[in-house]
This record gives C-alpha cells, sequence and structure tokens, in this order.
C-alpha cells in the first residue's frame, strides 16, 4: 500500500510526512529529522495515519498480512512435525533424550530499537494488528527458558538477502512463555552477545535461515519474529567464536555455546556446516 506523502503520528516525535517506502520499511520525516520504521508493524504500536479512508485501507492490508502470518506458522508447524518425525525414524533403538523443542526465536529491529536493545536487554515481541486481541502484544508460543533470540535489522536501502545479525541472546532462567501486558522478552544476564558493526557485516541471516519447502527464497515479508532452528543457533555462535580475536570475548562464546547445547540436547562437538538459502 502507497503511503507516501501520508501524514501520521508518532507517540514521542509527533506529527511526520512519510517521505520514502519499500516492501518493509517507511521512512518518516519529523521536525528534528528522519527515521525509519518497520512496515505496517509499526503502525498501531508507535504511529497511526492522520487521513480516516487511507487508515481503513491499512487495517484491512494489516488483516490480511495476519492472515499469512498464521498460515506461515501453521506451515512451519507442519515442517517442525515433519522434522520430528524423521529424527524420530533415524533413532532406532539409541537411548531416549528429553524432546526438545524447535524454539530460537528471530527478531527483526527496527530503528529505534536498535538504539535501546542493547542497553536494556529485552526485545518487544510487537502487538496483534487486528482481530479480537488487537493491541495486545503478541505471544509467541515456543518459547521456552531454552530458548534464544537472535537480533536482525534490514536497512531500506540494502536487498533482503543482505539483513545482518546484530547479536543473540538466551531467554532468562525463569522464563515461563508470558511475555507480559508490555510483551517484552528479557534477556539472561550472562549469555548475551552484541556484534559490532563490522562484525555484523559478516554474520549475514540468510547464511543461515532456509524455508525448506522454498530453499531458494530469501523474504521476509511480514511481522516482527520468526522462529529459527536450534542448530542454526548454534552455528552463528560456532560461526562468532571463529570470528572473535579477543580472548574474553570468544571464552564468553564458548560458554554460551557450550551451555545452549547442553539445554537444547545438541553435541557442541559435531555442529553441521551452515546451509542457509545464501549457500544454496
Amino acid at each position: 500500500m502507497n503511503l507516501l506523502n501520508e501524514k501520521i503520528t508518532h507517540e514521542t516525535f509527533g506529527t511526520g510526512n512519510v517521505v520514502e517506502q519499500d516492501e518493509n520499511i517507511i521512512t518518516v520525516d519529523f521536525e528534528d529529522g528522519n527515521r525509519k520504521f518497520v512496515y505496517p508493524d509499526a503502525f498501531g504500536k508507535f504511529i497511526s495515519l492522520k487521513d480516516e479512508d487511507t487508515a481503513k485501507s491499512l487495517k484491512k492490508v494489516i488483516s490480511k498480512i495476519e492472515e499469512e502470518k498464521v498460515e506461515r506458522e501453521r506451515e512451519e508447524e507442519r515442517e517442525q512435525q515433519a522434522l520430528a518425525r524423521i529424527r524420530q525414524s533415524q533413532a532406532g533403538n539409541r537411548a531416549k533424550r528429553p524432546h526438545i523443542h524447535e524454539n530460537a526465536i528471530v527478531f527483526w529491529l527496527d530503528e529505534e530499537e536498535q538504539e535501546n536493545v542493547f542497553a536494556d536487554w529485552e526485545v518487544s515481541t510487537g502487538t496483534v494488528q487486528s482481530g479480537k486481541n488487537k493491541g495486545q502484544p503478541n505471544r509467541p508460543a515456543r518459547l521456552r527458558p531454552n530458548s534464544a533470540c537472535l537480533l536482525t535489522e534490514r536497512a531500506s536501502d540494502i536487498e533482503e538477502k543482505e539483513r545482518r545479525i546484530l547479536g543473540l541472546y538466551m531467554l532468562t532462567e525463569t522464563f515461563s512463555g508470558d511475555v507480559g501486558a508490555h510483551g517484552l522478552v528479557p534477556a539472561h544476564a550472562e549469555y548475551r552477545i552484541e556484534l559490532t558493526d563490522e562484525e555484523a557485516e559478516n554474520m549475514l541471516f540468510w547464511n543461515y535461515y532456509i524455508n525448506k519447502s522454498y530453499p531458494d527464497r530469501m523474504t521476509w515479508n511480514s511481522g516482527k519474529f520468526r522462529y529459527f532452528e536450534n542448530i542454526w543457533i548454534a552455528q552463528i555462535l560456532k560461526d562468532i567464536i571463529a570470528m572473535k580475536e579477543d580472548e574474553e570475548e570468544i571464552k564468553e562464546a564458548e560458554n554460551f555455546l557450550e551451555y545452549y547445547c547442553n539445554l537444547n540436547a545438541l553435541d557442541v562437538d559435531d555442529i553441521p556446516e551452515k546451509s542457509g538459502a545464501l549457500k544454496q
């Protein structure tokens, strides 16, 4: 939906005009300068349209996106079920291990969140855009204390395939799956990593993530977050360890990897090479 030149209101920055737009990002000109927001997630959360007719049309667009999101989650669930069946058939007579859910999550941070996330070490799940729960926090059903949160960003002037990884963290050990009234996912006090800009340039999201139904497709489309396989988090940590030069930072990443693998029944010495969409 074309929103160029539309007037909007932001709860903090006041009134502005949409001056740039692409598939997933809008740029708004405020009195104190331009700011970028994820489209359409920011509407209803941070900003609202001045024109009522345009707002109604956008509401229909968001409703359709929500439907697509639900269908995508169903598809991911079907993939996870198929993967579980394959693993079960391969297990043979090996001793049973506790059932581990593929419950890592990856967030798309907008410009405002990037300024605060590594100070507050918590991420918002965003809000429901339509239906009876409109305005309430999105509640990621798969998150558990052994989940990891991956933090990514993509500027409006680069292609989706260039999406960068900014950092990652484990959830707190007491996390119950409830994101509360504010929809915040808190970080563990110890197991968290922030990458420098230079490091992030070498850590591309699509080196790890792949849609198994469409292996060549690199599209995010919509939504604040999506689920992520546990083994991909392990691959990312392994690559961070190889990339780091500071001995203390290497040790922190190694401890993170060992902790994560222990919680999720992964063999730290048998992590496969990354094979995301960029590697196909």
